[in-house]
C-alpha cells in the first residue's frame, strides 16, 4: 500500500483536479452563457436548455463510465478524461455556428463523466486508501471551494477575455494541472493492484452487514430512487433560488440570503469530517435528505420572514453538502468495492437524469400555479428521498443471509 503521505497527497491532488473539473466544465457556464448567447443571437434561456440536454446525455453515459473505472482504472480514465475534457473546451471555443455549440457542450458533459465526482470516487478506492469514506468527506471539503473560485475567476477573466478565449485557457488547464496529476494516480493504482493482500494490510472494508440477493436489489433500487429525488430537488431550487426568494416577497434580500448557501455545504462536509467518523452513512443519507425537506418547510412555513429564509438557506446548504459526501459513500457501504465504479455511475445517472429537468419542471409548475404550491410540491418530492434512505436502513437492520454478499457485481444488484 502507499504511504500516507503519498495517499495524503493523492486526495489533495484529487481535490484539485476537482476544483478545476467542475470550475471549468459546470460553473463557468452561468457566467458566459449571456455572451454565448448573444454571439450565437439565441436567447439564454435556449443556451441553458442545450447544456440541460447535455446534462442528460451524460446521465445516460454514466453507468458505462462507471463500468469503464471498475474495468480499466479510474485513473486510466481520469487521464484520457483530462484530454476530452480539453478537447471539448477548445471544439466550444472555436465553435463556428450554432450547431457545432451543441455539439461542444455534449463533448463537455461526457467528458465529465470521466473526471468528475464518480471517477474520483473509485479511484479513492482504487488507490487503496485504507478508509475511503473519510477521504470521500475530504475530498468533496476541497471540492466544494469550486463555485467560490470559479464564479469570481471566470468573471474577471471574461472582463478582459472573451468567453472563447477563457474556454481555451481552461482547456490548457485541463491539459496542464488535471493531466499530470491524472497520469500519476493511474501509476500509484496500478502500484496498489500488484501489492498482494498481505502487503496492503487488514483496513476495514467500512461495509456494513451483508444483504441477501432480494435485499441488495431493493436497497440498490431506493438508492436510486433516494439521489434521484435530491437531484431533482437541488437542481430545482438552486437554479431559481434568487428569483424564487423575491417572488416570495424577500425583494433584493434573496440575493444576499442565498450567499450563505456555499459556506452551509462547506460547513457540514466540515463538520461531518470532524464529528461523523463512526456514523453509518445511511443514516448520514436520512439526515441529508431531511435537511433539505426541513429547510423547504422553513421557507415555506416563514415567508417573507427574513430570518426563515436564512434558516432555508443554512438547513439547504447542509443538506446539499452531505448528499455529495452521501452519492459517494452510501454504494460503498453498501456494497462494497467490488463493482463500486458501475454502481457509482448509475447512482449519478439517476441524479443527473432528474437534474437535466427539474428547472424546467418548477418553472412549469410556478407558471400555472403559485410558487407556495410548487415549492409543497418539492417537499414531498424531497419526503420521499427520506422514506427511500429510511427504507434501506430498516433493510439493513433487518439483515438477511449472505447470499448477496457485500462486494457482490454491479450485474447482481441490478
Amino acid at each position: 500500500m502507499p504511504e500516507r503521505s503519498v495517499l495524503r497527497k493523492a486526495i489533495w491532488a484529487l481535490g484539485l483536479t476537482q476544483i478545476i473539473g467542475y470550475g471549468t466544465l459546470y460553473y463557468s457556464f452561468s457566467i458566459l452563457a449571456p455572451a454565448m448567447a448573444r454571439e450565437f443571437g439565441l436567447t439564454e434561456g435556449w443556451v441553458f436548455a442545450a447544456l440541460s440536454a447535455s446534462l442528460f446525455a451524460g446521465s445516460l453515459f454514466a453507468p458505462t463510465a462507471g463500468r469503464w473505472a471498475d474495468r480499466f482504472g479510474a485513473g486510466r480514465i481520469m487521464t484520457v478524461g483530462s484530454v476530452a475534457a480539453a478537447v471539448a473546451l477548445a471544439l466550444c471555443a472555436v465553435a463556428p455556428g450554432r450547431v457545432s455549440f451543441v455539439l461542444g457542450l455534449l463533448a463537455m458533459e461526457l467528458a465529465s463523466s470521466f473526471v468528475l465526482y464518480s471517477a474520483a470516487f473509485v479511484a479513492i478506492v482504487q488507490v487503496g486508501v485504507p478508509r475511503p469514506q473519510r477521504s470521500i468527506t475530504h475530498l468533496t471539503l476541497i471540492a466544494g471551494f469550486a463555485s467560490t473560485l470559479f464564479w469570481p475567476l471566470t468573471s474577471a477573466l471574461h472582463a478582459h477575455l472573451t468567453w472563447r478565449e477563457v474556454y481555451l485557457l481552461f482547456a490548457a488547464l485541463n491539459l496542464g494541472l488535471c493531466l499530470p496529476i491524472h497520469a500519476w494516480l493511474m501509476r500509484l493504482s496500478r502500484r496498489h493492484a500488484t501489492v498482494t493482500p498481505h502487503e496492503r494490510g487488514s483496513a476495514p472494508d467500512e461495509a456494513g452487514m451483508p444483504l441477501d440477493a432480494r435485499r441488495g436489489r431493493a436497497a440498490f433500487l431506493l438508492m436510486l430512487a433516494g439521489v434521484a429525488t435530491e437531484g431533482f430537488v437541488l437542481s430545482a431550487i438552486l437554479i431559481h433560488m434568487v428569483p424564487l426568494t423575491a417572488a416570495l416577497g424577500l425583494g433584493t434580500a434573496g440575493l444576499f440570503v442565498s450567499t450563505l448557501f456555499g459556506p452551509a455545504q462547506v460547513a457540514s462536509r466540515l463538520i461531518n469530517m470532524l464529528f461523523g467518523g463512526r456514523l453509518q452513512q445511511t443514516h448520514l443519507a436520512v439526515i441529508a435528505a431531511s435537511l433539505l425537506t426541513a429547510g423547504l418547510c422553513a421557507l415555506l412555513l416563514t415567508t417573507p420572514w427574513l430570518p426563515g429564509a436564512f434558516v432555508f438557506v443554512f438547513l439547504f446548504g447542509l443538506g446539499s453538502g452531505l448528499t455529495s459526501i452521501v452519492g459517494g459513500t452510501l454504494p460503498l457501504e453498501l456494497f462494497g468495492r467490488e463493482g463500486y465504479g458501475a454502481r457509482l455511475g448509475w447512482a449519478s445517472a439517476a441524479r443527473q437524469f432528474t437534474s437535466a429537468f427539474a428547472p424546467f419542471a418548477l418553472a412549469f409548475m410556478m407558471a400555472r400555479t403559485s410558487v407556495a404550491n410548487s415549492l409543497w410540491v418539492l417537499v414531498v418530492v424531497a419526503a420521499s428521498g427520506v422514506i427511500a434512505f429510511l427504507a434501506i436502513a430498516l433493510l439493513r437492520r433487518r439483515g438477511g443471509p449472505a447470499a448477496f454478499a457485500i462486494g457482490g457485481s454491479a450485474e447482481e444488484a441490478t
